[in-house]
């Protein structure tokens, strides 16, 4: 755990005001590791008959074969019912489904129960998204994620760094840089403050701020290590040579299960072999549950024949085994930042008391609410024109 500390340390609910309950899909199948199988799963939809395209659904009380609604922001997926949608899949996007587990969602309001639709509004090049998590006192695991892409990932509230398209008007309490420019001398960007929420947040969500310049450069800069690693975007992150994981033997076409040796830094995929792999990335946890488990899991977990999520890949695809690669090497690497994050003591701290003096906190209420207008215009149920 981070080592600044103080007992009057602002809540990230205030820093960062505006907040989201993750999207909840409702059904399995219009998420998978790999986009070819959405495509097959949607033409297997919509290719059947009225009573298999019901039970293929996997219908909710939220979404039916005859549920009328919007088409998403961005202008993804039909509006038309789907008892008669047919056409091409839409383009799957990348999302985060779970800790550092990036697959694909077919784009289509129909199929989401609840899309949260004020988050799509907001997902771009720019946008960087916080993720809390269920990270509670003496447990292991960060407090908090961050990722570009539009995280589904449960029970954590998604806060997004900006509030509007383009990277504009910050999600932070309104005079809030200001403050910190006085303090700091130097007016901090969203994205370091960003960066060092990361590296000192604690769980149950306190966010120790410093006024003390050089104290500031060097969480940032750790933060923003974390950032770039949790990202996963621009250059891939490496381990230093001789402990970069590799195969040494082939994985089987349909591995079915994760073993670990700690002993011999080996993960166990069947007869299948990576090494070597710190025993720090496969105890890394989120939320209790070990991040390797949780990816391999969603790959290789069987599924009910005769449903949607039962179509996917034939064999294990050789771009699952570069993710699993680069996703022990992000692991041990964001291990090896935890002493950092230890040794850095807080100076000169801003408190939660100093902000209220200034008017800083407690947010207006406006600030916990997205943005009231959006320059786009989205289709409504049949075709319709929604109105924002």
């Amino acid at each position: 755990m981070p080592g600044v500390t103080h007992d009057d340390a602002p809540p990230l609910a205030d820093l960062m005001p505006w907040s989201v309950a993750p999207p909840r899909i409702g059904r399995g199948w219009p998420t998978a590791p790999d986009a070819a199988s959405l495509t097959a799963r949607w033409n297997a939809l919509v290719e059947a008959g009225a009573a298999d395209r019901a039970a293929l659904l996997e219908p909710t009380r939220s979404r039916t074969l005859h549920t009328a609604v919007g088409q998403l922001p961005g202008g993804t997926g039909g509006t038309e019912r789907l008892a008669r949608a047919s056409g091409p899949c839409p383009d799957p996007v990348r999302v985060l489904c779970a800790p550092f587990d990036e697959q694909w969602l077919i784009p289509d309001h129909r199929l989401i129960d609840a899309a949260r639709p004020e988050l799509w509004r907001v997902t771009d090049g720019h946008q960087v998204f916080a993720v809390e998590t269920a990270a509670s006192p003496g447990t292991p695991g960060p407090a908090l994620l961050a990722t570009s892409l539009l995280p589904l990932m449960r029970p954590g509230r998604v806060r997004p760094l900006y509030r509007r398209p383009g990277g504009a008007e910050p999600n932070l309490a309104p005079g809030l840089l200001e403050h910190l420019t006085r303090r700091l001398g130097h007016c901090p960007a969203p994205l370091d403050v960003l960066a060092w929420t990361l590296a000192v947040m604690r769980p149950g969500g306190a966010v120790p701020l410093s006024g003390d310049p050089d104290v500031w450069a060097r969480g940032v800069e750790l933060g923003r290590r974390m950032l770039w690693l949790m990202r996963r975007d621009g250059e891939r992150p490496k381990l230093p040579g001789g402990r970069r994981p590799y195969v040494r033997a082939p994985l089987p076409a349909r591995p079915v299960t994760l073993e670990y040796d700690r002993d011999a830094e080996t993960l166990h995929l069947d007869e299948g072999r990576i090494s070597p792999v710190p025993s720090q990335a496969w105890d890394f946890e989120v939320n209790g549950v070990r991040v390797l488990e949780q990816w391999f899991a969603a790959r290789a977990a069987a599924a009910e024949p005769g449903t949607l999520s039962a179509i996917r890949p034939a064999a294990w695809p050789q771009t699952w085994t570069s993710e699993l690669l680069e996703l022990i090497t992000v692991l041990a690497l964001l291990t090896d930042l935890r002493p950092a994050q230890s040794e850095l003591s807080l100076a000169a701290p801003v408190t939660a008391s100093e902000l209220r003096g200034a008017g800083v906190l407690p947010p207006p209420e406006r600030a916990r609410g997205p943005a009231s207008v959006l320059d786009a215009h989205e289709e409504g149920p049949e075709g319709q024109l929604a109105l924002l």
